[in-house]
C-alpha cells in the first residue's frame, strides 16, 4: 500500500513538471508568432503608407500643372486684351489728333472772318455817324432809352395783366361765396328813433300824466330819466331819452300807469322799478334768444347780459343785436364754405360791436371796451382778435378776423341797413373828389353811386396805359388811409383820345 502511494506520488510529481514544461514552450511559441506578426503588419503599414504618399505627391503635382496652366492662360488673354485696348487708344489719339489740326484750321478761319467783319462794322459805323449825325456812345444811349421805355410800358401792361386776372379770378369766388351768404340770409331791415310814442284812451289822460302842479310827470322823469312829451297831439304821449334801456322802461312803466289809472307819486316809483326789473330779464332773455339762435355755446352770463343789451342799441339807425346776429349768420356760413371752425366764426362775429353798449358807461372806444370785456370773461385769443380787427385797429390773426370784418361790410353796407346824415354824407363825395383830384394828370372827378364809386378822367398826353392802372391804386390806397366810410369804394380811372375834325 504504501508503495502504491509513493508510484502515485511520484507520477503526479513528473505530470506536473511535465505540463509546466509544456505550458512554458507554448508561451515561446506564441510570443514568437505574435512578433512575427507584428513585423508583418508594420511592413504591410510601412508599404500603404509609402502608397499613399505617392498618391498624394502625384495629386498635387496634377493640381499644380492644372493651376500654372489656367494661369498662363488667363495671362495670355489679358495680354491679348491690353494689346486691343492699346490699340483703340492709339486710334483715338490719331483721331483727337485730327480734330486738333482741323480745330486750329478753323480757328484761323474764323479769326481772319472776325477781323474782316471787324473792318466792315468799323466802316459801316463810321458811315453811320457821319449820316445820323450821332457818336456812338449817344445811339447807345438813345437806344437804352427807348429800350427802357418800351420794358417800362410792357412790365406795366403786364403787371396790369396780372392784377386783373388775379381780381378777376378772387372777384369771382368772393363774389360766389357772398351771394350764396345773403341769399341764404335775407332779414328785413328796421330803424329805431330816439323817442317812443304811447297811446293813451283819451285825452283826459293827459292831465292825470301831468298831475296837480305837476307832480305826477315830475316824479315819474326823476324816477326813469326820460321826458315826457305832451302836446297837442290826440291820444298820444311821446317819452324821449337817448338811453334806449331807459326810454323802454318809461314806456313800459307808463303803460302799466295808464292801463291801472292809478297815478301818483307812490305808485310810480312802484311801478317804474318793476318796469326796470322786466326790462332786465328781458335783456337776460334776449341775449339767451340771440345766443340760441346763432348756435354758440358756452358763452359766459356776463357777456349773454351784454348781448342782450345791444337790443337797444342802434349804430346809423341799424339795430346792434339783429346786426350782430346777421354778421354772425353770415360769418358762419362764410367759414363754412371755406372749411374753417364755424363756431369761431359766429363768436366773434355776435360779439364783434360788444363794446358799443359800454361806450356810455366807460371811456374808451367800442373796440378797446370789447376787447377788455371778451378778454376777462376768458373767450377764445381768435374770438378777441376778431373784435379787435374788425375796424383794422391791430393786424389780422387768422382767417377767421377777416372773415368776420367782411361780413360786418356786408351787413352794414347792404341797402336800407344804415342811414347816414346829409351832412356828413356830402362831406364824404366831397372828401372824395378832393383826393382823387389831387393827383397829376387828373382832369375830372366825379363821385358816383351814392360814393360807391368814383370815376376820374385823367389826361391821355401826361397818363398812359400803364399809368392809368398805377393811379387807380394809388387813389384807393390813399381813400383807404384818410376816409372813413362803410363797405367800399370803386375807383375808375378814365383815358381816352378823341381826333374830332368838320366836314364843310
Amino acid at each position: 500500500m504504501a508503495n502504491w502511494l509513493a508510484i502515485l506520488s511520484a507520477l503526479a510529481a513528473g505530470g506536473v513538471a511535465a505540463g509546466l514544461a509544456f505550458y512554458a514552450a507554448g508561451r515561446r511559441v506564441e510570443r514568437r508568432v505574435a512578433e512575427a506578426a507584428a513585423r508583418a503588419a508594420a511592413a504591410e503599414s510601412e508599404r500603404l503608407l509609402a502608397d499613399a504618399r505617392q498618391r498624394v505627391v502625384l495629386a498635387a503635382k496634377e493640381e499644380l500643372i492644372q493651376a500654372r496652366e489656367a494661369f498662363e492662360e488667363d495671362l495670355t488673354r489679358r495680354r491679348r486684351e491690353s494689346e486691343r485696348r492699346d490699340q483703340a487708344l492709339e486710334q483715338r489719339q490719331s483721331g483727337l489728333d485730327e480734330r486738333e489740326r482741323a480745330l486750329d484750321g478753323r480757328g484761323r478761319t474764323l479769326a481772319e472772318r472776325e477781323r474782316a467783319l471787324s473792318a466792315v462794322e468799323l466802316e459801316a459805323r463810321t458811315r453811320l455817324e457821319q449820316i445820323a449825325g450821332l457818336t456812338a456812345q449817344e445811339a447807345k444811349q438813345e437806344l437804352l432809352r427807348r429800350l427802357e421805355d418800351e420794358a417800362r410800358n410792357e412790365a406795366a401792361a403786364l403787371a396790369r395783366d396780372l392784377k386783373e386776372q388775379a381780381r378777376k379770378g378772387a372777384d369771382k369766388e368772393a363774389k360766389k361765396i357772398l351771394a350764396l351768404a345773403i341769399q341764404r340770409l335775407a332779414p328785413e331791415s328796421t330803424a329805431e328813433s330816439t323817442v317812443s310814442a304811447v297811446a293813451l284812451p283819451s285825452d283826459e289822460m293827459k292831465g292825470r300824466i301831468i298831475g296837480r302842479e305837476g307832480r305826477n310827470i315830475r316824479a315819474f322823469e326823476a324816477a326813469t330819466g326820460v321826458d315826457v312829451i305832451i302836446d297837442d297831439t290826440p291820444d298820444t304821449v311821446v317819452v324821449s331819452c337817448f338811453d334806449p334801456v331807459r326810454r323802454e322802461v318809461g314806456r313800459l312803466a307808463l303803460e302799466r300807469l295808464i292801463a291801472d289809472g292809478r297815478i301818483h307819486p307812490g305808485r310810480i316809483e312802484e311801478v317804474v322799478e318793476k318796469a326796470r326789473v322786466e326790462v332786465e330779464a328781458s335783456i337776460v332773455e334776449a341775449g339767451e334768444q340771440a345766443v340760441y339762435e346763432t348756435g354758440i355755446k358756452g358763452m359766459h352770463p356776463e357777456l349773454v347780459k351784454l348781448v342782450g343789451r345791444m337790443r337797444y342799441r342802434t349804430s346809423y339807425g341799424q339795430n346792434i343785436l339783429e346786426h350782430s346776429k346777421e354778421v354772425a349768420w353770415l360769418a358762419g356760413i362764410i367759414a363754412a364754405e371755406l372749411k374753417l371752425d364755424t363756431q369761431l366764426a359766429k363768436r366773434g362775429a355776435l360779439l364783434h360791436d360788444v363794446g358799443k353798449v359800454l361806450t356810455h358807461e366807460h371811456d374808451g372806444t367800442h373796440v378797446e371796451l370789447g376787447v377788455e370785456v371778451a378778454t376777462k370773461y376768458g373767450e377764445h385769443p381768435t374770438v378777441v382778435n376778431c373784435i379787435a380787427a374788425h375796424h383794422d385797429d391791430v393786424a389780422h390773426e387768422s382767417p377767421i378776423s377777416v372773415i368776420v370784418q367782411a361780413a360786418d361790410s356786408v351787413s352794414g353796407s347792404r341797402p336800407g341797413a344804415r342811414r347816414e346824415a346829409f351832412e356828413t354824407y356830402v362831406k364824404r363825395l366831397t372828401q372824395l373828389e378832393q383826393i382823387a383830384a389831387e393827383f397829376p394828370g387828373v382832369e375830372k372827378v366825379f363821385a358816383i353811386q351814392a360814393g360807391r364809386e368814383v370815376r376820374v378822367v385823367v389826361t391821355p398826353n401826361a397818363i398812359d396805359d400803364g399809368k392809368a392802372s398805377e393811379l387807380s391804386e394809388l387813389i384807393a390806397r390813399k381813400i383807404e388811409r384818410e376816409l372813413q366810410y362803410p363797405g367800399q369804394i370803386k375807383v375808375v380811372v378814365i383815358r381816352e383820345t378823341r381826333a374830332v375834325d368838320f366836314a364843310r
